[in-house]
Parts: C-alpha cells; sequence; structure tokens
C-alpha cells in the first residue's frame, strides 16, 4: 500500500434529507414528509478505498450480513471477498459457531462470545434424503461443507459463503463420502477415511483429499495405510491426524495417523486410543476429538470424562468430568470443539439430569484447559439455554 495512500481527499457535497412539516387535516402538529437538500460539511472527506477496506475488515465477522442491507457499494466489497483476504493479511481473525439440532432443519451461526445468534437461508436442496438423512460438516476458509446423499446425485456437498450468504451446490469430492474425519488448517479444509458409495456398493476408503475455498476445488492426498470408517480429524504440530474408527471389518482401530504436509507422507502412530488399562476405547460415535494451544484432548462417552493426550508416551491422563452427558447416547449428539484457546463443549448438561435444573434443550460450556491442572474450571454460556434441542445433528467452528 502506497504511503499517501491515507492522505485526506478533498471534501465532497454530500445529500441529506431535511423534515419539512406540512399541514395534516386530523392533527395541528404533526409531520410528514422529507426533502433532499445539499449540505457541504468541511470535516466529513471521503474515504479513499483501501481504508474504506481496512475499516470494513475489522467489522465484527458476525455483523457481516448486515452489509447485505445496507447499500450495493458495501455488498459488492463482500462478494468480492477482499475483505477476508485482507483480514488473512493482518492477521485479524475471529471465530464463529454454526450448528444444526435435531427437531430443525436450519442451521444456526454464533458469535465467538455466543452474544450473537442469526439463521442462515435455508440450505436450497428439496432431497428426501438429504433433508432427513445424516450429514457432516466442516469450515473451510469463510466456507461452510456441508455433505450428505441425495437419491439422484449419491454423495454430494453443499456449502455456504459468507461473501454472498448463500448457499451453492459443489464442488463434490472426489472420492464422495460419509462417515468420514475432516480438519482445517488455516483456510484449507482436509477430509479423509469414511465409506464410499460406488457402482458395486459400499466401501471403506483410505483416500484423503484438502479443498481449497479460493478455487472452490478438491485435491487428492497420499492414501492412509489404514481403511476407516467413523474416525475423527484433528490438526496437531502442523499434522493432519486421523484416529480411531473401523476398518473395513467392522473392527474397532486404536492406531491413529499424521499427514506431514511438506513430506506429503502418513505415518501410522500405534495404540493411540487405547487408555492407561490398555483396554480399546470402545465407543459407537467417532471419537470425540479438539486440539487447544497444540495439544489433543478427548471426551470419552463411556464416562464422560476428559482426558489429554501425552506426545512422549503415547498415553492419556485424566481431567476430571465434563459438565454433559456424552454418555446419554454413546456419543452422538454432542459437540466437542476447540475455540481459540478454550474447550466448547454442547449437549445435555449433567446438572439437569442429576435434578438441578429443568428444561431439555442445548447447554453450552467452555473452559481453558491446563493438561496440569487437576481440576477444570467450566463456565455455563447463558442465553441460550433451551433454545435448540440438546442433541445436535452438527457442529463445526470456522475462524476466517
Amino acid at each position: 500500500m502506497a504511503a499517501d495512500s491515507f492522505l485526506m481527499p478533498p471534501c465532497r457535497k454530500i445529500r441529506i434529507c431535511k423534515a419539512k412539516r406540512e399541514p395534516n387535516l386530523n392533527h395541528s402538529d404533526s409531520s410528514s414528509g422529507v426533502e433532499p437538500q445539499d449540505a457541504d460539511y468541511p470535516y466529513v472527506p471521503q474515504l479513499c478505498d483501501d481504508l474504506e477496506n481496512l475499516i470494513l475488515a475489522r467489522f465484527p465477522r458476525s455483523e457481516y450480513w448486515k452489509l447485505h442491507l445496507l447499500n450495493k457499494h458495501f455488498l459488492q466489497i463482500l462478494k468480492s471477498g477482499e475483505l477476508f483476504k485482507i483480514r488473512r493479511q493482518i492477521g485479524f481473525k475471529e471465530s464463529s459457531i454454526f450448528m444444526s439440532a435435531s427437531g430443525c432443519n436450519s442451521w444456526w451461526a454464533f458469535d465467538r462470545l455466543f452474544k450473537c445468534c442469526r439463521k442462515l437461508p435455508e440450505l436450497p436442496s428439496r432431497d428426501v434424503c438429504f433433508i432427513g438423512g445424516d450429514k457432516e460438516s466442516l469450515c473451510a476458509g469463510s466456507h461452510l461443507i456441508v455433505s450428505g446423499r441425495e437419491v439422484t446425485d449419491g454423495n454430494v456437498v453443499w456449502r455456504f459463503e459468507l461473501e454472498t450468504s448463500k448457499w451453492i451446490k459443489g464442488p463434490f469430492m472426489i472420492d464422495p463420502r460419509c462417515l468420514f474425519a475432516s480438519a482445517t488448517c488455516g483456510t484449507f479444509g482436509f477430509v479423509a477415511g469414511g465409506i464410499g458409495m460406488g457402482l458395486i456398493g459400499t466401501k471403506v476408503l483410505n483416500s484423503a483429499e484438502k479443498y481449497n475455498p479460493e478455487t472452490k476445488s478438491w485435491e487428492s492426498l497420499p492414501c492412509m495405510h489404514k481403511q476407516r470408517k467413523l474416525c475423527s480429524g484433528c490438526f496437531m504440530d502442523n499434522k493432519f491426524y486421523v484416529i480411531g474408527g473401523k476398518d473395513e471389518n467392522n473392527k474397532e482401530l486404536t492406531c491413529g495417523e499424521a499427514y506431514n504436509q511438506d513430506k506429503n507422507t502418513w505415518e501410522l502412530i500405534p495404540d493411540m486410543l487405547k487408555d492407561e488399562d490398555n483396554q480399546v476405547a470402545t465407543q459407537q460415535s467417532p471419537p470425540l476429538l479438539a486440539v487447544v494451544n497444540n495439544e489433543l484432548y478427548s471426551l470419552k462417552t463411556s464416562s464422560n470424562e476428559l482426558r489429554v493426550y501425552i506426545k512422549n508416551n503415547n498415553t492419556w491422563k485424566k481431567l476430571g468430568a465434563v459438565p454433559v452427558r456424552a454418555d446419554l447416547h454413546k456419543g452422538w449428539g454432542v459437540a466437542f470443539k476447540s475455540l481459540g484457546n478454550e474447550l466448547l463443549v454442547i449437549g445435555f448438561s449433567s446438572s439437569i439430569s442429576s435434578g438441578n435444573e429443568n428444561g431439555k434443550g442445548m447447554t453450552i460450556y467452555t473452559c481453558k484447559p491446563e493438561p496440569e491442572s487437576k481440576e477444570l474450571q467450566w463456565r455455563c454460556i447463558e442465553g441460550y439455554k433451551d433454545r435448540l434441542n440438546f442433541f445436535l445433528l452438527n457442529c463445526c467452528v470456522m475462524v476466517a
């Protein structure tokens, strides 16, 4: 950006509206009608485009949808994607939480502090299989990716773009899949494993792909060592980890794999999910994993217990119970995510199940985990209890 790009441009004449009183037949002291009037304001200069974009880039992203309603100029700036590019350049990022709950076909967006909430436009798929079936979701850059199955096209992808605030179908994955692992790194989305739907039936996959939101395309990655479904993904130590799941024979897997982007290779990590008693952490849902401050945390669904992964000896350390009932549906319907430097867990409150509270809606808790701490302090987010069903179908975090 040129050094003189922030020089104050010449003043301009702006048009304002001035109220004009007109007689009213029924009320002697009422006003109606406005007429435009030109006025000069020597201390209100026109902003240059670069400065205007820098200001808008720092505007809370949870409020960007309002720019669509302001005027065509701001709408075009938002649609161009320039604001998100500037945010990346200046390192200005915000977290948003997208979720869909049981009993509601809508998607909801929450800001980082759960102070702002809005309902996204309706996803335009009219396919009954897609609407009523299982779906997976992940975020990549400013795109919310939702994958599901339609009768006519099989496994499909819909994406919601923040720039346009619209749902768009595609692009489809190279290997369409369901029940796969996913994770986000920077602006890229990664998927691996899952069940592929081919012409000759289903197949458990070991393939992996990367989504680029700028090119709106998928790129094939090297295949993993193991075929796996119902697995989970995360990013740690700048590597894409795929952990747990079941193999092609429906056997529980305790191993993990790590994809090194620099070497373009996968490393197999044996017994990554075995607990301290050397028993397999069996569960019906994919493992509930989250990475905070480059430390891997797991929510063990059978005991509602939080654990942290000890990298140097490939073991897990117990950190105490979480305040939601992950065991209620064997891990399904619970959100366990990283949210900046905090852990986020959403589900059915343990205090409700013990009779201390009433309600059937979702409860939201966060905490700042410390691997060395003996007891974690969970904070309940007030204001959204009972707004959505506690059983979440999908939940993902966007950082853009």
